[in-house]
C-alpha cells in the first residue's frame, strides 16, 4: 500500500517522461539551504575510497557526508557511529499506523527523509534533491543492489557512487564486518564505548549459541516464511544469518527442491510437514503471515513445532551489525535451550 507520503511525490513515470537528465538537474538546482543543513561538511581530511563487494573501488575528492542507504544498513551504519551523515533511507521504516519499523533499529526516523517505504517505491524525484554523495545497500545476488527497483535504476545510479555488500552465502559476520568497516571509512570511530560494548555481547551470545547447543542436543531448527499460498522453507547455505547459525551448531533444515536463487523451497500448504522439525523460526517481517494469519492454516496448526508452542521470531533481513545481531543470538540461544524434542 502507498504510503502518506507518496501522495506528495512526483510518479516515477511522470518524473521519467519529463526529461531525464533535465528534470534531474533543475531538482538538483532547486535545494535550498535547509536541506544543506542536515549533514555536515566534509571533513575527511582528504581522498576517500572504498572498494565493494562487488570488486568495484569508490573513489570521492573528500569523505561523503550525504548518504542515502537501504533502511536495514543505515540502522546498522547508526550502530558503528555514523549519524549525521545518512540523510536518507529507502526499505521498510514507518508502518501504516506510524510506528518505527523492526528493520530502522536506532535510526533516527525523523531525521532522514523516506524515499521509499515498500519494495518497489524509490522516489528519484526525493533522492535527487537530497543531493546524496553516497548510496549503500545489501547485495543479496551479484550486481542486485537491495530496493533499488531495476526498472529505475539507470536514473537512480548515475546521481550518486554506490556501495554494495554481500549479505548471502557468507556467515552473517561477514557483512558486519564490510558494514563496520565502511561506517568507519565514512568517519565513525569503531574503538567507542557503544561499538566494543556491543561486540562482546555479540560474541557472548554466540558462545550462549553454542552452549545452549551442547546443553540440549538433536533440536532440528525449520526457518521458514508464510504467504497466503505457499511456504518457504529457507535454505541455511545461502542465507547468511543461518550459515553463522550453523557454524555455531545449529542443526538447521536444509531444503532439498530448491528454487531459483537457491534461498528457498517453496512448499503447498498441503506439504508444509515435509521437513520434521522441533524448533520453527518464522519470518517476522510484516510482509510475512504472522502466528495470528497461520491460525487458519490446518497444516500449520498440525505441524509438531507449532502444537508444543516452539516456535520464534526471525529476523529474515537482520540488521548487520553487532547491536543488530546480538539480539538474534541471544534468542536463538533461549529458544534451543527452552526446546524439546519431538521426534
Amino acid at each position: 500500500m502507498p504510503d502518506a507520503l507518496s501522495s506528495r511525490r512526483l510518479s516515477r513515470r511522470g518524473l521519467l517522461a519529463a526529461g531525464g537528465a533535465a528534470t534531474l538537474a533543475a531538482l538538483l538546482a532547486g535545494c535550498g539551504k535547509d536541506d544543506a543543513a542536515k549533514a555536515p561538511a566534509n571533513t575527511g581530511g582528504g581522498p576517500w575510497s572504498f572498494t565493494d563487494d562487488r570488486g568495484k573501488k569508490i573513489e570521492a575528492a573528500a569523505r561523503p557526508s550525504r548518504v542515502v542507504a537501504f533502511t536495514g544498513v543505515a540502522a546498522a551504519l547508526v550502530d558503528f557511529g555514523l549519524d549525521k551523515q545518512l540523510v536518507g533511507v529507502f526499505g521498510e521504516t514507518k508502518r501504516t499506523d506510524g510506528t518505527v519499523d523492526p528493520q530502522a533499529g536506532d535510526l533516527n526516523v525523523e531525521a532522514v527523509e523516506i524515499i521509499g517505504n515498500v519494495w518497489g517505491e524509490f522516489s528519484l524525484e526525493k533522492y535527487a534533491a537530497l543531493r546524496p554523495e553516497l548510496l549503500v545497500t545489501h547485495m543479496y545476488d551479484p550486481d542486485a543492489l537491495w530496493y533499488v527497483p531495476d526498472e529505475s535504476k539507470d536514473k537512480i545510479l548515475p546521481l550518486a557512487p554506490s556501495v554494495a555488500v554481500t549479505t548471502a552465502r557468507v556467515p552473517m559476520t561477514k557483512p558486519i564486518e564490510r558494514y563496520a568497516a565502511l561506517a568507519e571509512s565514512l568517519g565513525a570511530d569503531l574503538s567507542a564505548k557503544k561499538v566494543t560494548d556491543a561486540k562482546t555481547r555479540f560474541d557472548a551470545a554466540a558462545e550462549a549459541v553454542r552452549q545452549a547447543v551442547k546443553a540440549n542436543p538433536g533440536i532440528k531448527v525449520m526457518a521458514c516464511s508464510g504467504s497466503p499460498d505457499l511456504f518457504y522453507v529457507s535454505n541455511p547455505k545461502v542465507s547468511t544469518d543461518l550459515m553463522y547459525f550453523a557454524e555455531l551448531g545449529v542443526d538447521i533444515v536444509i531444503p532439498t527442491k530448491l528454487e531459483a536463487g537457491d534461498y528457498f523451497e517453496a512448499l503447498s500448504w498441503e506439504n508444509t510437514g515435509k521437513f520434521p522439525a522441533d524448533l520453527i523460526l518464522l519470518d517476522n517481517r510484516s510482509t510475512a503471515l504472522q502466528p495470528k494469519d497461520l491460525a487458519a492454516k490446518p497444516t500449520w496448526q498440525q505441524l509438531p513445532a507449532v502444537k508444543a508452542n516452539q516456535v520464534t521470531p526471525w529476523d529474515a533481513v537482520p540488521r548487520f551489525s553487532y547491536a543488530g545481531a546480538a539480539p538474534l543470538l541471544e534468542n536463538l540461544a533461549t529458544a534451543i535451550r527452552n526446546a524439546k524434542k519431538l521426534s
